[in-house]
Order: structure tokens, then C-alpha cells, then sequence
């Protein structure tokens, strides 16, 4: 199987990234229940420009993480796995079937209640989180496997995008059509230059920090400005050489690095009470670990063999349900999008607390349990890294 520079590179960032991320969020969830909690809790506090430390990397740079999404999603639909037709339904079913089963395992656990809302929590998959984790079974993951993992991560943050840009918008801007226009007026701009074959980065940048701007004072979460400057990009099927794999490439580290930690380390700051499995016995608890842990898995499973059983493509090379189901469960892992929307989701800190508190549990669960399976499915001596 040949896959392209960029993918390589894209997966082994996503890896290191992703024990980053596990050492940030352990770090984060230390701080906040040792003595230093006030102060670690002040920081993301400190006033800038108006807003919170914390306010700017999830409304500010968590933009940046959305646009190299876009960037991702744009290579997977021009030279990857979405480039084919036939082999982009297998993972695009499995994402579909990602988001479905756990949205409606929610909705069953928390209708009539307050929380229901939060529908969107379960319905994401933290990439880099997961694809660390199975990197670390080593050479006997087969590259078709971790290809499928991938395309279905990107195509489930899509999915998690659109639902954020219908379900979740900025909950303290009531919606103002004449910003909304402006944004839609600058990216038609963009897309313009891109049809007349302007290469130079600079517009791109100063007109996508515009496109953000007016979005965030619409009404519309501003992170969606990210995937949809995205695709104003000019990205040549030579994709080492287009301007858009330059932007992707150059973004890898600092996401992976920089803006993914902060994002955990102001975000998992959780305050763990002796409540302890009593937060399995709330609703909104239940609906979040039940839709992670079982859900995904299951969902991913499912329709994946309806996929292949209604004839509309089939599975890849060294890829059989079984080797699906173990995906299926790393696709728990939610993390990151999953923290994200439940910060959108409601307004009550204790709700938001208690969310995050199940995403982790629910998270470490998918990852532990992901982990055992995948090695026990390829216990096997055959090599599956061509």
C-alpha cells in the first residue's frame, strides 16, 4: 500500500502528541487536586484583551486545530482514503454509525432530563489520543488498519464539526445575520483567489484571521471558521508542492505541541469529590461513558457490515469485523472534541465538571480495554506493515 509522505508524517505527530496529551492531562488533574489548586486555576483566569487565558486557546487557538482538521479532511478527499468513492463509503459509514449509536445510547440515558443537550458529547473521536494508543502495539498493526482508524477519526471530527455548527452555537452571542454575512462575503474572497490561482500564503492568513473575527461576534462558534478556510486552500494533487499540504505540514507540531496541551491542561483542571461511583448513577454520566465505551464501538461495527454486506465496498487488506470492533473501542476515546462540546453544551459548571469527569473515565476505559483487544485480535506472526 503506498501512502503519501504528509500521512506518515500526520500519524507519527498525531502519536507523540497524543502521550503528550495523557502526560498534560495527568499533570492538570494532579495540580487541580493538590494544594496549588487556586493558583493553577488562576492562571487560565488571567485577563487578556478583555478575555481569559482559557477563553483564547478554546475560542482563539482551537480555530488553528479546527483549520488543520480542514486541511486534513481536504488531502483525505483529494489524494487519500476519500479520493476513491468505493473506499471512502467504508469509513464514512463507520464514522456515521460512530456518531448515531452513541448520540441515541444518550438520548435514551438523559430524556426529560436537563443534560439532554449534550447529545453531542459521545459522538467524537480524539485522534491523536488514538492513534498513540495503537501505535504502541508496535509492527503488528496492519497500515490498512491504522489508515481505516485515521480516515474515520477525520471524517467523525467532521461530523462533530457540523453538529457543533447546527446544535451548539456561541452561547453568549445571540445570532447577528450582518456579521454572519461579512464572514460568508471574506470566504467567498478566498475562494476566489483560489480559483485564480493565488499561492502566496499571506492573503489566506489575513483573510481567515477576518473570516474568524466576524464569525465569533455572529453567533457562530468561531472555531468552524477554521474548516471552512480550510478549503479555500489551493491544494494541487502533487500535494508535497500545494500550498495547503506547506500549511498542513507547518501546523503538525505546533497543534500537537502547543495548542492541544494548553487546550488540556485549561480544560482538565477537575476538582474529583468523594462523590466517587456515584457519578455513574447520574444520567448525564451514564449517557456519556455508555456512549463512548459501548456505543462507539458498536455503532462503528454495525455499520461497517451493513456497509459491506449491502455491496457498497469492501473491507481493506488484513481488515477483517473483528479487527473493526478493536478500532471500534480506540474510537471511544473522546477526549478532545468530546471536552470541547460539552463546554458548549451547558452553561452549569457543575455539568461541565461532570462531563469532563466521565469523558476521562470513558476515555482511559475505550483506551485500556482498545488496547487489550487489538493485541489479542493480532496476536499473530504475519507482519502487516506493507
Amino acid at each position: 500500500m503506498i501512502v503519501s509522505k504528509l500521512f506518515n508524517q500526520f500519524f507519527h505527530s498525531q502519536t507523540s502528541g497524543g502521550i503528550l496529551l495523557i502526560f498534560c492531562t495527568a499533570l492538570s488533574l494532579l495540580l487541580a487536586n493538590s494544594p496549588f489548586s487556586e493558583s493553577y486555576d488562576s492562571i487560565w483566569q488571567i485577563d487578556m484583551f478583555g478575555h481569559s487565558f482559557a477563553h483564547w486557546i478554546n475560542d482563539g487557538l482551537m480555530a488553528v486545530f479546527f483549520f488543520l482538521i480542514g486541511l486534513e479532511l481536504k488531502r483525505e478527499v483529494f489524494v487519500g482514503e476519500l479520493s476513491d468513492t468505493k473506499k471512502a463509503i467504508l469509513p464514512v459509514f463507520a464514522a456515521l454509525g460512530g456518531m448515531l449509536v452513541p448520540a441515541f445510547i444518550f438520548y435514551l440515558t438523559n430524556k426529560g432530563t436537563d443534560t439532554i443537550h449534550g447529545f453531542g458529547i459521545p459522538m467524537a473521536t480524539d485522534i491523536a489520543f488514538a492513534v498513540a494508543i495503537i501505535t504502541m502495539l508496535g509492527k503488528r498493526v496492519p497500515l490498512s488498519l491504522k489508515v481505516f482508524l485515521t480516515a474515520l477519526a477525520v471524517i467523525d471530527d467532521l461530523g462533530a464539526i457540523v453538529v457543533i455548527a447546527i446544535f451548539y452555537p456561541n452561547p453568549e452571542l445571540p445570532f447577528d445575520i450582518s456579521q454572519f454575512g461579512i464572514s460568508i462575503g471574506i470566504l467567498a474572497g478566498l475562494f476566489a483567489l483560489n480559483k485564480l490561482k493565488v499561492k502566496s500564503m499571506i492573503p489566506y492568513i489575513i483573510g481567515g484571521i477576518a473570516v474568524w473575527w466576524f464569525m465569533l461576534h455572529s453567533g457562530i462558534h468561531a472555531t468552524i471558521a477554521g474548516v471552512l478556510v480550510a478549503f479555500t486552500i489551493p491544494f494541487d494533487k502533487d500535494d508535497s508542492k500545494s500550498l495547503s499540504a506547506k500549511m498542513e505540514n507547518a501546523l503538525h507540531i505546533p497543534v500537537a505541541f502547543i495548542i492541544l496541551p494548553l487546550f488540556a491542561l485549561a480544560n482538565t483542571a477537575i476538582t474529583i469529590d468523594g462523590a466517587g461511583l456515584a457519578h455513574f448513577s447520574i444520567p448525564l454520566a451514564s449517557g456519556i461513558f455508555l456512549g463512548l465505551v459501548i456505543g462507539k464501538p458498536v455503532g462503528i461495527t454495525l455499520f461497517t457490515w451493513l456497509a459491506v454486506k449491502l455491496g457498497l465496498c469492501e473491507l481493506p487488506t488484513a481488515v477483517n469485523f473483528k479487527r473493526v470492533f478493536g478500532v471500534g473501542i480506540l474510537g471511544g476515546i473522546g477526549f478532545t472534541m468530546s471536552i470541547f462540546v460539552s463546554m458548549l453544551a451547558f452553561k452549569d459548571p457543575s455539568y461541565i465538571n461532570e462531563a469532563k469527569l466521565m469523558i476521562l473515565v470513558a476515555s482511559l476505559t475505550a483506551a485500556i480495554v482498545g488496547f487489550v483487544t487489538l493485541k489479542i485480535l493480532l496476536s499473530t506472526k504475519q507482519d502487516y506493515t506493507d
